[in-house]
């Protein structure tokens, strides 16, 4: 299992996403599920990935190489054609992979969170499904999650809004990813944080945060600190 999360605002987007892999308590590793794309001055994407990690490997290693069609990312005009790619791409591991798994008695379990912006339109984040097909957060979605998303979710819930600063999104990300860390023991450090600011075309912040990372360990110290207090200044009930 994984925890992946985006957030979107005007400002731009924020993606954060965990490392740990596992295949039982006992075959624990740390893998890279965020991939990069770009070209300067024209586009820039971030990709997360959950699920299988052989399948979602595959469907970046596809991606890289360009289509069998001759479709590449570096190639999309828009977004709503990159995320088309890389559901081309998942669909293309499918017909690949899908068969042995299924004798195997294996699902075909991948999803990805793509987010960027394409020159001439405004930043733009998508999930896309084991199916190849997708969801755009709209006007009224101001984040997606992918893998084990239940944790993190109340705090976006509550604050998260298109006129979010960067910085503010980026303590959410990392709320959201703590909460998630504390009560899972399938995601796990590190974690790679990817910020975009509209308009720029490039990579705000990227950046691997380990245990050890002043920063995070003073949001989660501050955030649990701050939940306590708040619990204990709640009111006894009355009845």
């Amino acid at each position: 299992m994984t925890y992946c999360v985006g957030l979107k605002m005007r400002a731009g987007l924020v993606m954060l996403a965990d490392t740990r892999t596992n295949a039982g308590v006992d075959n624990i590793s740390t893998y890279r599920k965020t991939t990069l794309w770009g070209r300067p001055g024209k586009s820039v994407l971030c990709l997360t990935a959950a699920g299988n990690l052989a399948l979602t490997q595959a469907v970046v290693n596809r991606l890289r190489r360009g289509l069998e069609d001759g479709r590449h990312l570096d190639d999309a005009t828009d977004m709503v054609t990159a995320a088309e790619i890389v559901g081309a791409s998942i669909r293309a591991v499918h017909r690949a992979d899908g068969p042995a798994l299924e004798a195997h008695d294996t699902a075909f379990n991948v999803t990805f969170l793509l987010g960027g912006q394409m020159r001439g339109e405004s930043v733009r984040l998508f999930q896309i499904y084991s199916a190849g097909n997708f969801i755009e957060a709209m006007s009224d979605t101001h984040y997606l999650q992918i893998g084990e998303h239940k944790y993190g979710k109340p705090i976006l819930d509550r604050v998260m809004g298109p006129d979010t600063r960067i910085h503010d999104a980026i303590k959410l990300a990392m709320i959201s990813m703590d909460s998630t860390l504390r009560s899972n023991l399938s995601v796990g450090m590190p974690i790679d944080l990817t910020v975009i600011r509209a308009d720029t075309f490039e990579y705000d912040l990227e950046r691997r945060i380990d245990e050890t990372d002043p920063y995070f360990l003073t949001i989660r110290q501050r955030w649990s600190e701050a939940l306590r207090a708040a619990y204990l200044d709640l009111p006894d009930p009355e009845w």
